[in-house]
């Protein structure tokens, strides 16, 4: 009969019994193993729980310092996404057998599907899941690069473009012989990955002793690449060549675009530099311009308050406005707004910066600021193009403020976004802005505040009881969640290790009832507008999350993350 686990850590000297009893206790709550709750309470190390589990299995344990120097033909027979899937770390191949660090030796299925990929019989030792997770990263790194960089060099095509001369595009890729160059391969490698990952953004960021390649996906920065701190000169060097910046100039910020052209789409690259006092900081911009995707149906909408946000953008004059801050996907709403709405008999005209999307049968116009081509200059101009629907990227001032309230209040339907927390709050940014509280009642139809939320990785989706942190965190009692539950991605290859993949939105709809406009009428303050609108129905963003987590999209960090508890 094997030695318990507890049993070998106590005789070891490494947990005392009352350690063990406390482990026991909330192990039956959160029902894990008891390894895993004993690390959690910080009793004992993953490594030490994984030299005893070696001991009570009879299997060989394998230190993280060892997984991290496999070289050689093995790493080529085990494909990394297997690896990361299973957890596991090919170590060895010999005629007979493949010998490989598992985190669980008994995972038959990962054996049976390993010794089928191999064509050998399976070895197993044990490792640390940290352990193994840390040495798929580094030692299949080397091959995943070389192999992406062939596969981008011969996929990308670069074309600078200028907010001057739109139409003129050089082609960045013919170089004369400069593609062979290693920054050459590494900007290229750079944006081909960001391209495969879904990256919205780029970040490319010099510190003191190392340069840091960050990718933001589905709302997060995560960390891709730690290139060489020396090569930081050459990628800011191409990445303003391609550009068309000023590559002397080092110590003013510069925003420039170029296109890349991928064999399945376009991509818009916005590029933003920035000096900072251990380099130039760039962040690039990913715009696809290979047409919009997005559906009214398809964004997160519960049926009811997508009945209600459907009456309001039908209505035939009034202003519709979506509020949030930068990324939070006020523009894809809209755009799948006017997609649902547009007709021949329309004439439906926008005014952005940048054009973001690219819709069939709507006339898109992108200011220029450095040649006088403002929100407000554009706008002054398609007031006599006959417009019947107007969408403004964004209300910055009171100029703009001024001639989408007063088209409004013509007989025209005006779309735009603010930026504002929430949807009483964005009324108060509007008269904050400029706009009287008299017009600002008359115009506006409908106020809604959205955020994005982080899905739930399908492929390793569970569920879990919440701790009493946890609901202390979230300013719930346990009576809430009763009946209720909770869901969280473990991690696997198909989302990198973070749970999540995709995103959805979470929206607080304020519609302008007459009780609201009369309070906007007499000035009244943000808290005031809440209330009368929560008694007229409408619910705050912290409440869509709390819908989304039960229903098994998101999770409540995500809530934690994008909303804020009111006192």
């Amino acid at each position: 009969m094997r030695e318990k686990l507890g049993e070998i850590l106590i005789r070891k000297g490494q947990l005392n019994q009352q350690q063990l009893n406390e482990g026991l206790t909330r192990q039956k709550e959160k029902r894990k193993r008891i390894g895993e709750t004993l690390v959690s309470l910080g009793h004992i190390t993953e490594d030490n729980v994984y030299i005893a589990l070696g001991e009570q299995w009879g299997v060989q344990f394998v230190p993280t310092d060892n997984l991290s120097q496999i070289k050689g033909p093995v790493l080529n027979v085990v494909p990394e996404d297997f690896a990361k899937e299973h957890v596991l770390m090919p170590l060895e191949i010999t005629d007979f057998a493949i010998i490989v660090a598992m985190a669980d030796p008994d995972d038959i299925v990962a054996i049976d599907n390993l010794q089928k990929l191999s064509g050998k019989q399976v070895d197993p030792r044990l490792a640390t899941p940290t352990g193994i997770l840390i040495a798929i990263e580094n030692s299949y790194e080397k091959i995943r690069k070389q192999g992406e960089v062939t596969e981008a060099i011969g996929d990308l095509q670069f074309f600078a473009t200028s907010d001057e001369d739109d139409e003129s595009l050089v082609d960045m890729s013919k170089t004369g012989g400069m593609e062979d160059a290693p920054v050459v391969k590494l900007v290229n490698l750079m944006l081909a990955d960001a391209i495969k990952s879904r990256a919205t953004d780029i970040h490319v960021e010099p510190y003191e002793d190392a340069l840091i390649i960050r990718f933001r996906i589905d709302g997060v920065l995560q960390e891709m690449m730690r290139p060489p701190k020396a090569s930081h000169a050459g990628i800011v060097s191409r990445i303003k060549i391609l550009s068309k910046l000023n590559i002397a100039e080092k110590r003013l910020p510069q925003d420039g675009r170029f296109t890349v052209r991928a064999p399945d789409k376009e991509i818009d690259m916005r590029v933003s530099v920035l000096p900072l006092v251990t380099g130039e900081k760039i962040v690039m911009r990913l715009l696809d311009k290979s047409g919009f995707a997005f559906s009214l149906t398809t964004l997160g909408f519960d049926q009811e308050d997508l009945m209600i946000f459907r009456r309001w953008i039908r209505q035939p004059y009034g202003m519709v406005i979506i509020s949030g801050p930068t990324g939070s996907g006020k523009s894809t709403t809209l755009f799948a707004s006017l997609n649902e709405i547009k007709s021949v008999e329309d004439n439906i005209t926008t005014v952005e910066d940048p054009v973001e999307y690219h819709v069939p049968g709507v006339n898109q116009v992108q200011t220029k600021a450095k040649i006088g081509l403002t929100f407000a200059a554009a706008l002054r101009s398609i007031l006599r193009q006959d417009p019947d629907k107007l969408l403004i990227g964004e209300i910055r001032d009171e100029e703009t403020a001024d001639i989408a309230v007063k088209f409004s209040l013509t007989g025209h339907l005006v779309f735009s976004t603010v930026h504002a927390n929430d949807a009483p709050s964005t009324i108060t940014r509007l008269l904050d802005i400029g706009v009287p509280p008299f017009l600002c009642g008359s115009c506006l139809n409908l106020v809604m505040a959205q955020r994005l939320v982080r899905r739930i990785c399908s492929h390793c989706k569970e569920a879990y009881e919440p701790d009493d942190a946890e609901l202390h965190m979230l300013a719930i009692s346990r009576d809430f969640v009763k009946g209720k539950q909770f869901f969280r991605g473990r991690g696997c290859a198909h989302c990198r290790n973070t749970g999540y993949h995709g995103r959805t939105g979470i929206f607080e709809i304020l519609e302008m009832r007459k009780n609201i406009r009369s309070l906007v009428f007499d000035n009244a303050n943000q808290d005031e507008i809440r209330n009368a609108a929560i008694a007229n129905g409408m619910s705050s963003l912290r409440d869509a999350a709390f819908r989304k987590i039960f229903a098994g999209v998101t999770t409540a960090h995500e809530l934690l993350r994008v909303t804020v508890q009111e006192i």
